[in-house]
């Protein structure tokens, strides 16, 4: 599903001088390349705070408490997602209310956002699925109706552009009141371990989320507030500053393999290809088709083992049937859009190195496969 190897061999030189420094100043946490991994990143997402923290999950945990909610209030996010999105949620006494998504763009539904608040909803999550933005100049609008925060999940949409009404242009998570993103590496901007980042215009927030993030410290050995240990070491950032350099390339040739893709599948029975948001860029994170639902998608997906080509479900099970998560408010049906997703969609290979011999070795497998 992605080609890591092939990827590190072209910027081997640039990777190991950067681990190598590192090595050799001996600063493995925080300061260093920590700090300018940081200040890039806040020019590239022309964003005022990056928090670089210890993964995604802890991005997203570290935003919630630096809202400061409270346990019983509810948090609003898309059921059709990894689980991360509800589990940090859980964890902080805080109450998931599971809504349904769009049935092209995957991203959550901004009517059933509207019919889900209630007057203990204090925060909607939106999940930047696949590679583009959820339609946020609405669903911002219908935050601030409600006095509610926006917490973007953006760990699968870095360097995602959004575009307005009005012609403002924003990167993913740069929009609500704070963004998260990790660079678990698979990731379009992955390192070679965990990491995260944390993003926000609000200087209040990025005070608290620093602060939580190192212990609940500001000055040390004094605790303001409960906190975690999260962060970036200097090695993954050191990685990370690399790869950030080559961000945009990374991005264009997964969108020209997205394109192949297109192009190649247009015509064939039972696919269903991908939809491009009218208000967002993709960068493709994943390639996600939807098989016809009279198609048996565990024998396509064996067929293209059997030739070489992996395929993946993202994701089999949707967060309101998953043991952990069942509540009696949500029942099996209650979520059709994500259910039938979840039984229909395959993710084909896409990563920076894919070829035209590989991508056509790809599709003319999946033609066979459902032939």
């Amino acid at each position: 599903m992605v080609d890591l190897k092939s990827q590190y061999a072209k910027i081997k030189q640039e990777i190991d001088a950067g681990i190598q420094e590192v090595l050799d100043s001996t600063v493995f946490i925080k300061g260093g390349k920590v700090n300018d991994f940081q200040h890039h990143l806040e020019e590239y997402l022309g964003v005022k705070h990056v928090i670089p923290v210890g993964n995604g999950t802890d991005a997203l945990q570290i935003s919630l408490m630096a809202l400061g909610l409270k346990p019983g209030d509810e948090v609003i996010t898309p059921t059709f997602t990894f689980i991360a999105t509800a589990e940090v949620v859980a964890l902080l006494g805080l109450t998931p209310v599971l809504v349904d998504v769009d049935p092209d763009t995957f991203t959550l539904s901004l009517s059933a956002v509207e019919r889900a608040i209630t007057p203990k909803t204090k925060a909607i999550v939106p999940v930047h699925l696949f590679g583009q933005n959820a339609d946020m100049e609405p669903l911002l609008a219908l935050a601030e109706r409600h006095g509610l925060y926006v917490v973007e999940d953006a760990c699968q949409s870095i360097g995602s552009e959004y575009t307005f009404s009005d012609g403002r242009k924003a990167k993913s998570g740069c929009m609500g009141h704070l963004g998260c993103t990790s660079f678990f590496p698979s990731k379009n901007l992955g390192c070679y371990g965990d990491g995260g980042a944390i993003f926000t215009n609000s200087d209040d927030l990025a005070a608290k989320a620093r602060c939580i993030a190192n212990h609940g410290m500001e000055v040390r050995y004094y605790h303001d507030r409960v906190g975690v240990n999260s962060r970036l070491d200097a090695i993954q950032a050191s990685v990370l500053d690399v790869k950030l350099n080559y961000l945009e390339e990374y991005i264009c040739n997964r969108q020209k393999a997205a394109d192949y893709y297109d192009a190649a599948l247009k015509d064939v029975a039972g696919v269903k290809l991908p939809s491009r948001s009218a208000h967002s860029t993709h960068v493709f994170h994943q390639y996600t088709i939807c098989l016809d639902s009279s198609i048996d998608r565990a024998a396509v997906r064996k067929k293209l083992e059997e030739k070489g080509v992996p395929a993946m479900i993202y994701y089999p099970v949707p967060l309101h049937l998953q043991k952990a998560y069942r509540d009696a408010r949500y029942s099996d049906g209650a979520f059709p859009v994500a259910e039938r997703l979840a039984a229909t969609v395959l993710s084909l290979p896409m990563h920076t190195e894919l070829d035209e011999e590989q991508l056509a070795h790809i599709v003319q497998s999946l033609k066979e496969a459902l032939s």
